[in-house]
């Protein structure tokens, strides 16, 4: 059984542990198929986070836009 937590399961994954607490986990993996099953999903979602492209809309765009211009003219005329 497993004592490392989904948040430990994070941190090994964006590798954001010390080389001691990594190890630990390494060994734990292959010891535990359900923690590697965990990984697995985190995994899974991380990839998936990754490709995920938003922008946002045309007409935000071109409000921020119009705005910049009314005050680049604003600031042009004082």
């Amino acid at each position: 059984m497993s004592t490392f937590t989904p948040d430990d399961l994070l941190l090994y994954l964006y590798d954001d542990m010390d080389a001691a607490t990594r190890l630990q986990v390494e060994e734990q993996l292959e010891k535990d198929w359900t923690l590697r099953e965990k990984l697995a999903v985190l995994k899974t979602a991380k990839d998936r986070l990754n490709r995920i492209t938003e922008s946002p809309r045309t007409e935000v765009i071109l409000s921020v836009m119009h705005k910049a211009a009314e005050q680049m003219h604003t600031i042009l005329r004082s």
